[in-house]
């Protein structure tokens, strides 16, 4: 009775990727009598949103006569048409999706599914396989898979099989950032809900900070936690999310409900949606007499976050953190959209992570928190961060007690590091010590060039965005618009939404007034952006974040000009870009007369240097006098072709004769940028 019962719950399953009826007794015989039960688990009906995308076709039917007569795919073989010559080796040295496995194969995605579903493992046509699970389908076709010498030492050892992960999946606690506008309440809702459900009957709270900290929450009658991270803001967010390590699963969006949205609450917006981070609102100060929480509800919209209340899908919170109103609801939301969110990890198996903050301490020496993301960490074990070595000696939770192991979705501060790793590293255990020396040797030496080309080859500008919109691989553009006043952000906003996007797709990821800001930059640096500034400036530290970035910052004055740029953009058809590159800052010390209405600028260079014939701008303050070119450029007596850093000249404009002292001169020469190269060679000046 039991082994019936087994077999028509199988078969139900199996029914619901499957109409055929044929094709379900097929994998009910003998050989596939026993089901994997992660695949049964993969099978039943998800909490997700359905995508819209048809269904891949999985099951191929074995090649029978009439519908039952041949089942045993041992049995005679039937005639078949002679197969098409395929290569009998394959080289396979990265990550690879199904389609593009199928056509290095030479195969259909279907068998490519076919095979991995026999093995238990659920997959799709996009989804992308590790590469030791790539060799293991193309051995299984009968393929030889070639061994490649040139391979990297590190990358050998860190390739692990995500294969047997699912065979351990549980589930694992969400980790939460909490993000807002400055004095909205996010300190203050930590502290609630710390004192509330952490540090109920402790003396002194909480005896150790580390960054993060668990809260136990009753839902169902059963104890479920969730993890905060305490991070210092929208940067280190967006840093930890450029280095490529999604180290959050849910954030909360904290809004007062008396002083509504403001620029942080937007860019928190802009970050999260960048990271492709579900938000959960909470409307804070709901026991303020002027809160309004439906005036939030109705500006949030305007940001595309729709209250479920009003028929959108973002929840939101009405909460107090001063009285602990709604805190439970809060946090039971929270799990709700992890629910969906579908978390899991298997921890029967090496740890891997992020390094959530690090520091060096006199007593200690280096000390890192590390968040687990997938397996345990234990005392004892070799690990790399980065390019850090270390073999963990002790770790402390965030309630300040020694413990043996961490388990995934749990942060531990922890000691035994050789030095101090950077935030947003991932760090990976390894069984074996050499293991461990060669990677991180390996990393420590190449750190450097891997940046760079990573930068080469993430980075877009307008004008490689031209070359792939030609080529036809750019489906997205991101924006991020600043400009001097609202009334210019709507207009321009307004004007790119009218741009034909039949083949390119326009993103604005942020747009308000103001200065173009390191934040920006590190907006821009996340999500693979386009800067464009209107009628406005840049803060002090951006262009320099830019550069180390390779971010492309685009200003303009002229509203056609910008719209004809981003369109040329979309469509291919933008032409070489001329951008500016610094060269030197003087400041006027004496103005001497030279004959009878000329004078000269004695000048001393602060930085960088003056070189003649380049394009100059003179500032008086805040104030643009001239924008000229360096006609005449002396030291001492004689005529030179550039004075650098710590000496003193004499500079002549041919049209601007109204030198004050204090004034300040900037050089500058005009260069053809290339597509994907973040400094251009100083051998294209154009001035």
């Amino acid at each position: 009775m039991q082994e019936r019962a087994n077999r028509s719950k199988n078969k139900r399953h199996l029914k619901l990727f499957t109409e055929d009826e044929d094709d379900v007794d097929y994998l009910l015989t003998e050989e596939h009598e026993e089901i994997p039960q992660v695949t049964l688990s993969l099978l039943r009906p998800s909490t997700r949103p359905k995508a819209s995308a048809p269904k891949p076709e999985v099951f191929s039917k074995p090649h029978r006569k009439g519908n039952t007569a041949n089942r045993d795919r041992h049995s005679q073989p039937t005639p078949e048409a002679a197969e098409p010559v395929k290569p009998t080796k394959v080289n396979i040295n990265d990550t690879l999706t199904v389609a593009e496995l199928a056509r290095k194969l030479l195969v259909s995605e279907t068998e490519i599914i076919r095979t991995l579903f026999m093995k238990g493992v659920m997959v799709t046509i996009n989804q992308s396989l590790e590469v030791a699970t790539a060799k293991q389908v193309a051995e299984e076709l009968g393929y030889e898979v070639e061994q490649v010498a040139e391979e990297s030492e590190a990358r050998k050892l860190t390739e692990m099989l995500d294969v047997s992960d699912l065979d351990n999946l549980q589930r694992r606690p969400p980790v939460v950032t909490i993000m807002g506008h400055v004095d909205h309440g996010k300190t203050t809702l930590l502290d609630a809900i710390r004192k509330t459900k952490v540090a109920q009957g402790e003396a002194g709270g909480i005896t150790q900070h580390i960054g993060a900290y668990h809260v136990d929450v009753e839902q169902g009658g059963t104890k479920q936690q969730v993890v905060f991270l305490d991070t210092p803001g929208h940067a280190a967010f967006t840093a930890m999310r450029a280095r490529g390590a999604r180290v959050t699963d849910v954030a909360v969006l904290v809004v007062a409900a008396d002083d509504g949205v403001q620029p942080q609450t937007i860019e928190a917006i802009s970050h999260a949606r960048a990271a492709k981070v579900p938000i959960v609102v909470a409307i804070n100060k709901i026991d303020k007499p002027e809160a309004q929480p439906d005036r939030i509800r109705q500006e949030l919209t305007e940001h595309g976050l729709i209250d479920e209340a009003w028929g959108g899908d973002t929840i939101m919170v009405p909460v107090s953190a001063i009285k602990g109103e709604n805190l439970d609801t809060l946090l039971e939301m929270i799990l709700l959209v992890s629910e969906v969110e579908d978390l899991h990890a298997n921890p029967n198996r090496p740890a891997k992570g992020t390094v959530i903050e690090a520091h060096l301490d006199k007593a200690r020496g280096p000390v890192a928190t590390f968040l687990v993301q997938n397996g345990t960490l234990r005392v004892g074990d070799v690990l790399v961060a980065g390019s850090v070595l270390g073999r963990v000696r002790a770790m402390i939770d965030d309630r300040g007690n020694r413990v043996e192991s961490a388990s995934p979705s749990f942060a531990v501060e922890v000691l035994g590091l050789s030095e101090v790793p950077d935030a947003g590293d991932e760090f990976e255990v390894f069984l074996d010590e050499k293991q461990a020396r060669a990677v991180a040797s390996e990393r420590a030496n190449q750190s450097r060039q891997n940046r760079l080309q990573a930068l080469a080859s993430r980075r877009i500008s307008l004008s490689s965005a031209s070359a792939k919109a030609q080529e036809g691989n750019l489906k997205e553009l991101n924006i991020i618009l600043k400009a001097d006043v609202q009334g210019s952000v709507e207009a321009i906003t307004n004007a790119l939404k009218q741009l034909p996007q039949s083949e390119v797709q326009l993103c604005v990821l942020l747009a308000a007034p103001g200065e173009i800001t390191e934040n920006d930059v590190a907006l821009a640096a996340a999500s693979d952006a386009v800067i464009l500034g209107f009628n406005t400036t840049l803060a002090t530290g951006a262009r320099a974040a830019a550069d180390d970035l390779g971010i492309d910052i685009r200003e303009y004055n002229i509203i056609y000009k910008l719209l004809e740029d981003v369109q040329a953009a979309m469509e291919g058809l933008l032409e070489p870009e001329l951008v500016e590159e610094h060269l030197g800052i003087a400041e006027v010390r004496a103005v001497f007369p030279v004959g009878r209405n000329n004078k000269v600028a004695g000048c001393y260079v602060q930085s960088g240097k003056l070189v003649r014939n380049c394009k100059v701008r003179i500032k008086r303050g805040k104030e643009l006098v001239c924008e000229a070119s360096l006609d005449s450029l002396k030291r001492m007596k004689d005529d030179v072709k550039e004075v650098a850093t710590g000496f003193e000249c004499g500079v002549g404009l041919a049209k601007f004769n109204d030198w004050q002292e204090g004034d300040i001169i900037e050089a500058f020469r005009m260069v053809t940028k290339k597509t994907g190269s973040k400094a251009p060679p100083s051998s294209a000046a154009l001035c």
